[in-house]
């Protein structure tokens, strides 16, 4: 039993890093803290908790948490200090070696952190609760809001594909997910609080309702029947789950848009087989065709990794011509970092950190290029902008259907309402377009 009385009025602070799916667990969180009385620390005051839910996606990403971690520690010497997440999750040790640290929970963990918080022994620094998340079946829900309109809801957790660069199934467990009749429900009740958009996360979001019987399309088609007024994006999807039923239900939606984000990670289909992905190359490209051909203004977003072990000149220029002719409107660029566990550490062939940064900068040129071009092709069309919080410079932003970002001066009653605005040339840092 919680003694509740005892967090009345604590003082919490948060730090997140990593995904989405990460922003909605902290959020699920400190509803948690703050139904049992923790407040959030305001700017030059003192935490008596400071929460810190990682990610370890990365060399650079583990970097960061400990970073965070002493950043805090020395900002609130005198705070409880929790860490969770994937990093958490992969090597606590590590973590509870860090100066500072209290509790380090396990991915599982962080969603009874008040229990923990209840036991915790002060004199005890760097107490470790973890279990085997691969023998973890339930699936714990969450939802987040980063503004004023966009909510994150986690659909589904855990991935079952174990590619040979990626510890997220060790870090999170097996894909398991709620009910549609739950997921649902948790969309209404974002809804109720002011959501006008949301976007679905998970681990691998097309792989929901492994745990249930069911599937993603029928996820799909039910929350695309709500009678709101409400936006829904996908916020990724693996090609080989993306199915062209699910497309052209898509281009019909009352409220799903036509806004695709796909990891392709190569496009060299040698380097596929070495990652041990799902699909080839030949496929992706049918995907961008079949999305291209019935939603030409649709939205999509590509996920490519660079220097993996294996990835020789020859691959990595294959891959390049490759992406240079999809229809896409930007690539998320990553830089491959060994990560222990993982099978492509048996791969002999390994790419310099200089070359994997410079392939790196190569695509994010591209990138550029691509998302210039699909922006001016946009100019002068009719859209529907869910407009947003004050940006700098009195300048409100807002987002089209197919997310295309969006100024004009800020005007409060525009503030989480849809206007039907024509789109004009860029503003003057090229990061948006300007009301016509």
């Amino acid at each position: 039993m919680i003694d509740n009385s005892i967090f009345n009025n604590k003082k919490v602070i948060f730090h997140t890093l990593g995904c989405k799916l990460n922003f909605a667990e902290t959020s699920a969180i400190g509803k948690q803290l703050s139904n049992e009385g923790f407040v959030k620390v305001r700017p030059g005051e003192q935490a008596d908790v400071c929460i810190i839910n990682t990610c370890t996606v990365t060399d650079t990403a583990d970097h960061k948490c400990r970073q965070a971690i002493n950043r805090l520690h020395r900002q609130h010497p005198d705070a409880i200090m929790v860490v969770t997440g994937c990093y958490a999750q992969l090597k606590p040790e590590e973590i509870a070696s860090i100066e500072g640290v209290d509790l380090v929970l396990g991915a599982n963990e962080k969603f009874s952190l008040l229990d923990y918080l209840n036991k915790n022994d002060a004199s005890v620094n760097g107490e470790i609760h973890r279990e085997d998340i691969l023998k973890v079946k339930e699936f714990k829900p969450s939802c987040s809001r980063d503004d004023r309109t966009r909510f994150f809801l986690k659909v589904q957790d855990g991935c079952d594909y174990y590619c040979t660069y990626c510890t997220i199934p060790i870090a999170r467990g097996h894909s398991r997910n709620a009910s549609i009749s739950e997921t649902v429900d948790m969309a209404r009740q974002a809804i109720s609080e002011g959501a006008r958009e949301i976007v679905l996360t998970g681990i691998n979001t097309g792989d929901f309702g492994k745990t249930t019987g069911e599937n993603f399309f029928d996820l799909v088609k039910a929350l695309d029947a709500l009678p709101d007024e409400i936006r829904f994006r996908i916020s990724s999807i693996e090609p080989n789950l993306l199915t062209d039923e699910l497309i052209r239900f898509v281009s019909q939606s009352r409220h799903f848009m036509p806004h695709f984000h796909i990891p392709l990670q190569s496009g060299s289909n040698e380097v596929l087989k070495l990652m041990k992905r799902r699909y080839t190359k030949e496929l992706f490209a049918e995907k961008i065709h079949s999305i291209k051909q019935i939603m030409p203004d649709a939205f999509i977003g590509v996920d490519v990794i660079v220097g993996v072990r294996g990835e020789t000149d020859e691959f990595f220029g294959e891959a390049l011509r490759f992406i240079t002719t999809l229809d896409i409107s930007q690539l998320h660029v990553f830089s491959y970092s060994e990560r222990a566990g993982t099978k492509m550490l048996e791969i002999e062939h390994s790419v310099l950190n200089t070359e994997r940064k410079r392939r790196s900068e190569v695509l994010h040129s591209l990138s550029t290029i691509k998302t210039q071009q699909f922006y001016e092709n946009q100019i002068g069309k009719e859209v529907q902008v869910l407009w947003e919080s004050r940006s700098r410079d009195d300048k409100m932003v807002g987002f089209t259907h197919n997310y295309i970002r969006v100024e004009r001066p800020f005007e409060k009653t525009l503030v989480n309402t849809i206007q039907s605005i024509h789109l004009g040339e860029w503003n003057e840092e090229k990061t948006a377009l300007m009301v016509k």
